[in-house]
């Protein structure tokens, strides 16, 4: 399974920003394991979009536990699941 995880920022910009670098690193190690293969923030900035690789929900649920947005309480997450059936090549 693939999953969009949709976060949706709880706290103000200064308070989001404070643990960005954090969650920056966490994310570019995310991407290089290849747990991540997508990820950006809405274009309002209200939260942001990632995109999984190939991973059961227990998985997915462990990357969004790792973030340190949901540590710090500035973020949640929303997950929504589907088989990637049709896959471009490499994915």
């Amino acid at each position: 399974m693939f999953h969009v995880l949709k976060s949706t920022y709880l706290q103000p910009p200064e308070v989001v920003n404070e643990t960005r670098p954090a969650h920056l690193e966490w994310l570019k190690n995310e991407v290089s394991a290849g747990r991540i293969v997508l990820a950006g923030r809405l274009e309002d900035e209200s939260g942001a979009v990632l995109i999984t690789g190939d991973m059961d929900a227990k998985q997915a649920q462990d990357v969004v536990d790792r973030d340190p947005y949901t540590a710090a309480g500035v973020a949640r997450y929303e997950r929504l699941s589907f088989n990637g059936a049709f896959r471009a090549t490499g994915l």
